[in-house]
């Protein structure tokens, strides 16, 4: 049996190299706890587990639908983010096309469009942040979808609102413009500058409930889809990939705003006490709108001497090699014991003039 060569080509998923004797500041989880609204959820789901869940997601829908300002008939739920992301490359990708990402931009993007057999091109970054100028040089007859995580992983960097809407004016009009917004409640205090350019019916806006509603085990994401698109990815997307207790606590956690916004608060706080730690200890760091650090070392060699002595201390970052970054590491947020042991060992290393 001969597999298709693009398929046979690809690399296993890399997952962060841990073990039970290490702390994991390398998956960009959340530090700090569920909402217990959504647990109490998630336990009450469970009564009902000889049924199927709901295909349709009704119930989170409607969550959803009530804590920001949009339809429920335009939303779509996947398995996280990752499952919509894949269910468009599937869509819209294939031998013949071609896409186009940021230099350094999320792995999976890049993963998504290799399982469809499309071409990839990348365009240059500036100063670890998307360019679009470079995004819109980048472009061909052939590029028919522009993913962007907006801020990006795993440099950290953002886009304002304006940059995205030129951007997608610039484009032109056959190439489908996908934002990742997974870390978009720690960037965007106004829950959704970008979402109305989807009336378009040429952009998606996607987000996750793995990093601000720290419920990544039970893998939760929506989408904002034009109605074409939507319909179109309804014929893509498996059904029943979000069992009923995923969308019990998704939607409880979603109606849980204040214990959300401590968790983007608390995350903040605590990432820019440990930027200003780096940053006195040499470290020239760009700016974050997530719940992780990106540190830039002078090279490759440094940030894998760093990443040992921080891995002897406990404690597993995660390379950000994968992304074209090999004299980098991404650093989640986490525990403050940790973080401030963390600090101390990158101290002692320093970070890229």
């Amino acid at each position: 049996m001969t597999p298709l060569a693009h398929i046979a080509a690809l690399a296993p998923y890399g997952a962060a190299e841990l073990g039970p004797e290490l702390t994991s500041l390398a998956q960009n989880e959340s530090a700090f706890p569920p909402s217990p609204r959504a647990l109490e959820a998630a336990r009450m789901a469970l009564a009902e587990a000889r049924l199927y869940p709901d295909p349709n997601w009704t119930l989170l829908r409607r969550a959803i639908a009530e804590t920001h300002p949009l339809g429920p008939g335009e939303i779509l739920c996947g398995a996280g983010s990752m499952e919509l992301i894949g269910a468009l490359a599937t869509a819209y990708l294939g031998p013949g096309r071609r896409a186009l990402i940021p230099a350094h931009a999320y792995p999976y993007f890049a993963t998504a469009v290799a399982q469809t057999g499309a071409a990839l091109d990348r365009a240059p970054e500036d100063r670890f942040t998307a360019d679009p100028d470079a995004l819109l040089a980048a472009v061909r007859s052939e590029t028919t979808v522009l993913f962007l995580a907006n801020p990006g992983n795993p440099t950290g960097t953002h886009l304002p609102p304006e940059a995205i809407r030129a951007l997608r004016a610039a484009l032109p009009s056959h190439v489908l413009l996908v934002l990742d917004e997974a870390y978009g409640e720690f960037a965007d205090p106004s829950e959704g500058a970008c979402w109305d350019l989807v009336a378009r019916g040429d952009t998606v806006v996607l987000r996750t409930l793995s990093k601000a509603y720290a419920l990544a085990s039970l893998r939760a994401g929506w989408g904002l889809f034009p109605p074409e698109i939507a319909s179109l990815l309804r014929r893509v997307l498996r059904p029943n990939t979000l069992s009923a207790p995923t969308q019990a606590a998704a939607a409880a956690a979603l109606r849980d705003r204040a214990h959300r916004d401590r968790i983007v608060a608390e995350t903040a706080a605590r990432r820019e006490s440990f930027g200003a730690r780096l940053a006195k200890a040499g470290f020239t760091l760009p700016g974050s709108a997530t719940n992780f650090v990106l540190a830039p070392f002078a090279s490759a060699t440094d940030a894998q001497s760093a990443d040992r002595a921080i891995r002897a201390g406990g404690i597993a970052p995660r390379s950000a090699a994968g992304a074209g970054l090999p004299h980098a590491l991404r650093i989640t947020i986490g525990p403050e014991a940790a973080m401030d042991h963390a600090a101390d060992i990158l101290a002692t290393h320093g970070g890229a003039p």
